[in-house]
């Protein structure tokens, strides 16, 4: 592997070697006294180098070779949340930040975790078992020949769904493609009956635990969820020949509706805290409240076979090398018995900080998980190699002279495949200090997946990651371009910029920041969906071959990452950009309001926010410049003072689109502004609140649904008003 790094040659004087050869006394004199003194002289006088000058060092010190081993040794076991195999990597991460010289402490909560003890799935070709053969699925992922993790896949948890409700179910089989809200509306049109059924839905577009929660609500008595070839490995060039999921591959998960530890719904799990009873969580809504379990494309193929009924629609339907797709129910019956273990158990967040020279008490800070359904070379670790590359360099800036303006805060997060849950505890903890310090968290989950550079942000932070991208950071599939060059050039238009996603749903670890704390948050990746996603051969291997085989993309989102988190923790002004943002907002509010009409519901309240929120990003734009032409002109240096009054608005205005009364029916989300689809917690929506209240009133059209989407306008032109008064820092 390819290392870059800076030359380690340096050049010396040696004054002794001028003062030979017949020198002259005024040579001597020369060497001897006025040369030493004029060398002080420069080195009270040179300037220090600038903060730009170590951002493009930066860049210089980058070593894929350094990446692979961090994966390789992350990725040796299978280490999921609450087991000995992860407190392992979680040492492995703290001694390496600790070798790297960082300050590094642990941040212990003990957790509601969940785990498989019993699984069964029989299907009979009809409901009386006795009258046919039935088959018995093993429920089992296939080692492939020559597999070197053979022996540690052993030690891999068997597949199942986290959190699934316990219990015994067996029904005739409906096919409900994605399990959608609009999938189930789909087959009751169709006169389709799922009272009692155990429906089969593929993966694939929304999150599992809305999958098995919208089929509880359609009277399932079961759900069964698997990975369709047509989505996985259409081409059928499976892991180890190609990337695609192996036939018996699975991709296991959460169900956990809800974020962070599910006994401790808004405040952190520390010793001794308050817990909700079983009887309270099983009410929340948050769990599933029917059995369920995940299995193969193999398997979902096998129960597809003895579904009859009417056939599905075109799109519901698989590849064009499996069995035609029919509705049901029935004939073919599931018998599923799922048995499973909740037990509180710890789980560890590894902390390690650079404290800031000038303002050690606001933070910049950076996070990825480290714990994994399997190996997780995809998901996360790709992102803990990446983060440690960064923490890495970090410390070699250091050692050049480099300290950081503001603190610098690297996280290892625990138990984010149960539900965000490291992560949550850990804001939920530190809620306060947080509201009133952090700048910003900028998180990579699973950051090494494919070809093609993808961010989402919120809007303030766009032309930042924009810039970093352009910042001599190659493409690592085209060394030719940068990789702001590739991501101009992956959107459909000519004209368009770089697409910037929003950071809605509840998908990682940013969503405690952004959606309970108000704090500007990104997230960054190379690639989108992988096919091997949450199975047993998400493992080093498949990184090696199709990943990212010369670990040229780990250090990519490195760089990128590094560069903005150095922005953000050196910039003098913060780079942040709120007149886009309000742009983008008035851009979604008319999106809103052409689909409304001749609905009864009025948004100049919103417009008339948005339009103060517009005039106080351009007012708090032009202090800033301002104050730096007033120091350019003048040569005096800035007021400090008014810099850090013009930060401090920056950084707070985010905090002012929360609301403390949360979403409908979702209170732990604060945020009025982005966050999650109601029916899918992956899915990003602007103005989620009232968008509910809009889906609601249309399906109701009364005249107090109506009533309470107007109430949602007010609500969201109340939180837009407020983040213009922050902006404009001054009492009313």
């Amino acid at each position: 592997m390819k290392e870059s790094g800076e030359s380690k040659k340096t050049r010396r004087l040696d004054p002794s070697a001028t003062a030979t050869g017949g020198a002259s006394s005024a040579h001597l004199l020369f060497v001897g006294l006025i040369l030493p003194f004029i060398l002080i002289l420069l080195s009270f006088t040179a300037s220090p180098p600038s903060k730009a000058t170590y951002h493009s060092l930066f860049l210089t010190l980058a070593n894929n070779a350094t990446a692979a081993r961090h994966l390789h040794a992350l990725t040796r076991r299978p280490h999921v949340a609450g087991t000995p195999a992860n407190a392992d990597v979680a040492a492995y991460v703290r001694n390496a930040l600790s070798a790297a010289s960082f300050s590094v402490h642990t941040a212990s909560y003990d957790v509601l975790l969940s785990y498989p003890v019993r699984r069964s799935l029989v299907l009979s070709p009809s409901p009386r078992p006795s009258s046919s053969p039935s088959i018995a699925f093993d429920l089992v992922q296939e080692i492939y020949p020559g597999d070197p993790y053979a022996a540690a896949a052993a030690e891999a948890v068997p597949s199942f769904l986290a959190y699934a409700r316990s219990g015994s179910a067996a029904g005739p089989v409906v096919y409900a493609n994605y399990g959608r809200v609009e999938d189930f509306a789909t087959l009751k049109a169709l006169g389709v009956n799922v009272t009692g059924a155990v429906v089969l839905a593929r993966y694939g577009k929304i999150f599992r635990g809305d999958i098995i929660k919208n089929a509880e609500d359609a009277g399932a008595a079961a759900a069964v969820v698997y990975t369709d070839a047509k989505d996985y490995c259409e081409d059928k060039r499976w892991f180890p020949e190609g990337p695609g999921m192996p036939p018996s591959g699975v991709q296991v998960g959460t169900t956990y509706r809800g974020l962070g530890d599910p006994t401790t719904p808004g405040w952190p799990s520390t010793a001794g805290c308050e817990r909700l009873r079983a009887a309270e969580l099983a009410a929340s809504g948050l769990m599933p409240g029917i059995p369920s379990l995940p299995v193969s494309a193999r398997d979902g193929e096998a129960i597809h076979k003895t579904v009859g009924g009417e056939v599905a629609p075109d799109d519901w339907q698989g590849g064009e090398r499996g069995p035609i797709y029919r509705l049901g129910p029935g004939p073919g019956f599931l018998n599923l018995t799922y048995i499973g273990n909740e037990t509180i158990a710890t789980i560890e967040n590894v902390i390690a900080v650079i404290e800031g020279k000038e303002e050690p008490d606001r933070y910049v800070i950076l996070g990825n998980h480290r714990d994994a359904w399997t190996f997780g070379a995809v998901d996360p670790n790709s992102g803990t190699a990446a983060l440690l590359e960064v923490a890495e360099r970090l410390v070699k800036l250091q050692k050049r002279g480099w300290r950081p303006r503001r603190t610098i805060v690297v996280c290892n997060w625990d138990a984010e495949e149960y539900g965000l849950i490291g992560s949550t505890e850990w804001v939920e903890e530190n809620r306060e200090i947080l509201a009133s310090r952090a700048i910003a968290y900028l998180n990579a989950d699973c950051p090494v997946r494919g070809p093609g550079f993808h961010a989402s942000a919120t809007p303030q932070l766009d032309a930042l990651l924009k810039e970093a991208t352009k910042r001599k950071v190659q493409d690592p599939d085209n060394f030719s371009q940068t990789v702001y060059d590739s991501w101009i050039s992956s959107n459909d238009s000519p004209l368009a910029s770089c697409s910037i996603g929003r950071l809605g749903g509840g998908g990682t670890d940013f969503a405690a920041f952004i959606q309970h704390a108000g704090v500007p948050s990104a997230d960054m990746c190379f690639g989108e969906g992988y096919p091997v996603y949450h199975s047993l051969y998400d493992d080093f291997v498949w990184m090696q071959k199709f990943g990212d085989p010369l670990f040229h993309k780990h250090v990519a989102v490195a760089s990128i990452w590094g560069l903005v988190a150095l922005r953000l923790a050196d910039d003098e002004f913060l780079p942040f950009d709120y007149i886009s943002y309000a742009s983008e907002l008035q851009q979604n509010t008319k999106i809103l309001e052409d689909g409304m009409s001749g609905m009864p519901v009025n948004f100049d309240p919103l417009n008339k926010s948005i339009e103060e929120l517009k005039k106080a990003a351009i007012h708090i734009d032009n202090q800033r410049k301002a104050t730096e032409m007033e120091a350019g002109l003048l040569g005096w240096t800035k007021d400090l003072r008014k810099v850090r009054e013009l930060n401090d608005m920056l950084m707070m205005a985010e905090r002012a689109f929360t609301d403390r009364e949360g979403l409908p029916q979702r209170q732990w989300y604060k945020h009025l502004i982005y966050g999650p689809s109601l029916h899918d917690d992956y899915g990003s929506k602007s103005f989620p609140g009232l968008d509910d209240a809009i889906e609601k009133a249309k399906s109701l059209n009364t005249s107090d649904s109506w009533y309470f989407v107007q109430h949602e306008v007010w609500r969201v032109a109340r939180v837009v008003k407020q983040a213009s008064l922050v902006l404009k820092g001054k009492l009313t």
